[in-house]
């Protein structure tokens, strides 16, 4: 018991205690915040209902570990310790010393657990958890490129973290990162624009020539680190980034993987879409924005959903968008979350939770991942304005048809690495732009979506002629080979 509560803590799992109730929302008959007591350790957002975020974990005192595992030691009596030993230990008890060895024992049993268990329960709670925090960075990654793209993207990236360093800058390194991606680059042309469409060629030729030579390139990167110029570096590195990016979703026209055959009549993105929400304030106010300016009667958020890792959650909700089913609709403000209202009078698709894991090639389907054995999401969850499906009312192994919800990630109530409680539990397809984080921050209950348009990917959104399809009464466990799950419906 005792070991695993010192596990558990330092890994900086214990679960936190429920946040109290919140108050119903205005003209509402029950309560939209509610914590929810169930058996099951996945708590977050149900179709319906926002359940409350987890607070930041209470970590016990040492004295309160001690305790604990010093309780665990068997109440050795004189009698049960043989030869003269027991008149050393009458001694201990009389002065009360037996006392203090328990917590010797008991600090000794905690270092032994930090050096044999800890690093294996630990390691998603390290500060250096490879989470993308920011929505271009998790949309950056999660796009299907030949690998030698990957490697150039890769070695740019680690420029990147390297800026950040307070101290002296490792230039060396730096420039030792951008000559691996310009030699990546110049042996690899011909697989790097082969790979994409023939009408794609002449553009996806112009892009190549600019990563290497334009302004920003890699040729620039260079000349910005021989200078130690880390303010233009900054700059010319995130151009670098935008334009490999650009590159890399010319090589991604379609899907990398099969659709399991249940879900070939559902609808799906098969690859990028962008979806605008015109937002208003329900009490008539101005949203204000935050680089200065004039007061705005209306919000804009753009969205980028992501069909290569949640094609049927984002295709769902694409065709949702076109139908108008999300015009009008009210949104309410929880601890860490908008919340569109369920209440969207259109019926989507019940869509099961599709999860792409990090490392892997294809989602997972109804199967929540374990961050606490090293599954980490392609899209995670832990970065502010996320946005992701709700769970359906019968099972958490399946979205909500309409609801979803932007996730207002707050560092200070997740793990120890920035990890939300709640990371691979839900239907992660998409990001807030830059601009719409701000409109996010704003946000109150009674605030109304006046529109939503899909500006970019309707090219990509394939709607088969199929019935939606109805909600599970029954749903069967996951089983481990997604392709092998039984239709629904």
């Amino acid at each position: 018991m005792a070991s695993r509560v010192v596990t558990t803590v330092l890994a900086g799992a214990l679960p936190a205690p429920p946040h109290a109730p919140v108050a119903a929302a205005a003209g509402g008959g029950s309560k939209f915040i509610e914590w929810k007591n169930r058996p099951s350790r996945h708590r977050g957002i149900r179709c319906g209902i926002a359940r409350a975020s987890r607070s930041r974990p209470h970590y016990p005192s040492s004295a309160a570990w001690t305790a604990e595992v010093a309780a665990t030691i068997p109440q050795t009596t004189s009698s049960e310790v043989p030869g003269s030993f027991n008149l050393h230990v009458d001694g201990l008890v009389q002065d009360g010393v037996l006392e203090q060895l328990k917590s010797a024992v008991a600090a000794l049993a905690i270092i032994a657990q930090i050096s044999v268990a800890l690093p294996a329960n630990a390691i998603l709670y390290s500060p250096d958890t490879n989470v993308p925090r920011t929505g271009e960075l998790a949309l950056r990654r999660a796009i299907p490129a030949n690998p030698s793209m990957k490697t150039i993207q890769e070695s740019l990236e680690d420029i990147s973290y390297l800026l950040r360093i307070p101290q002296r800058k490792p230039y060396g390194s730096m420039e030792g990162d951008v000559k691996k991606a310009m030699k990546i680059a110049l042996d690899n042309k011909e697989a790097m624009l082969g790979s994409m469409p023939a009408e794609l060629k002449e553009k996806g030729s112009e892009l190549y020539t600019s990563l290497l030579e334009g302004k920003g390139g890699l040729q620039s990167l260079l000349n910005y680190i021989k200078d130690k110029d880390n303010d233009r570096l900054s700059v010319a590195l995130a151009s670098s980034l935008d334009t490999i990016a650009e590159l890399e979703l010319l090589q991604a026209p379609g899907l990398s993987f099969l659709l399991p055959k249940q879900y070939l009549d559902y609808p799906r993105l098969t690859g990028r879409g962008v979806v605008e929400f015109t937002v208003e304030k329900g009490d008539g106010s101005t949203f204000v924005p935050t680089a200065g300016g004039e007061p705005k009667s209306v919000g804009t958020i753009q969205v980028v959903v992501d069909g290569y890792s949640a094609p049927l959650t984002a295709g769902n909700f694409a065709k949702l968008v076109l139908e108008g089913a999300y015009d009008g609709v009210t949104l309410k403000s929880a601890n860490q979350a908008v919340i569109a209202d369920s209440e969207s009078g259109k019926k989507g698709y019940t869509i099961p939770l599709e999860v792409m894991p990090a490392g892997q090639f294809e989602p997972l389907y109804r199967s929540p991942l374990s961050i606490q054995d090293g599954e980490l999401p392609v899209l995670p969850m832990s970065v502010y304005g996320s946005v992701a499906m709700a769970h359906s009312e019968d099972s958490e192994e399946y979205s909500s048809p309409t609801q979803f919800f932007f996730y207002l990630y707050d560092k200070r109530n997740s793990g120890l690495g920035g990890i939300s409680f709640d990371e691979g539990q839900f239907s992660v397809f998409g990001y807030a732009t830059t601009d719409g984080r701000d409109v996010l921050s704003q946000i109150k209950t009674g605030d109304k979506i006046r529109s939503a348009k899909l500006v970019q990917g309707r090219e990509r959104l394939v709607l088969p002629a199929a019935a939606s399809a109805p909600a599970p009464e029954d749903p069967a466990p996951a089983p481990a080979d997604p392709s092998l799950a039984p239709a629904e419906g």
